[in-house]
């Protein structure tokens, strides 16, 4: 009997750990955590405040979604198509008491309606970014785009964190590119 239930639960935990990488390759990439400094950082970087509604695309395992809540005071929207991920999140932010600060939405970031964000913010590869432009474009003006490690190659950045690779964007984007900003910012 024993045996038997520890079958279980070992099979129960290969079903979980395949479903946490599997489900958000499909969607582009594997689920890789981004450090906790660098989304401060990002935020910062964004000038997120007290309030705004942020949307991460993407959320993982939701730290970008706490740190925003707790520490900038702001509304936080995740959008996770990988179901452990989800049900992760929405599990610590009922224990933790964020229902009212923090939603999550278990759906594919490229459908989703961003139109309330006041930040945008996600983790991609230059192919994802590439594939998000055409509907960052829409989002209302002054709302900040927040990318980390990939540029939006035909737009120049409002603000740059070269060590940690965090661009922000204010919408409508400005046309231009990295190179462009960087050599404003060296005049």
């Amino acid at each position: 009997m024993i045996v038997l239930i520890a079958d279980i639960f070992s099979i129960l935990f290969l079903v979980v750990v395949i479903l946490w990488f599997l489900v958000p390759m499909i969607y582009g990439r594997p689920s890789i955590p981004t450090r906790p400094e660098r989304v401060r950082k990002a935020l910062k970087l964004a000038n997120l405040q007290p309030n705004e509604v942020l949307y991460d695309l993407g959320a993982g395992d939701g730290r970008g979604l706490f740190i925003a809540a707790r520490e900038f005071g702001a509304r936080a929207v995740g959008i996770e198509a990988g179901p452990i991920q989800f049900a992760w999140i929405w599990l610590r932010l009922v224990a933790g008491g964020f229902r009212n600060q923090i939603q999550v939405r278990w759906a594919n970031f490229y459908k989703v309606d961003l139109h309330e964000a006041d930040v945008v913010f996600f983790h991609a590869t230059s192919k994802e970014v590439a594939r998000l432009a055409p509907r960052l474009e829409q989002l209302k003006k002054g709302t900040r785009v927040v990318s980390i490690s990939a540029d939006l190659p035909e737009w120049e950045p409002s603000a740059f964190d070269n060590s940690n690779l965090i661009f922000v964007y204010e919408m409508p984007p400005t046309m231009g590119s990295l190179t462009s900003y960087m050599l404003k910012k060296a005049k």
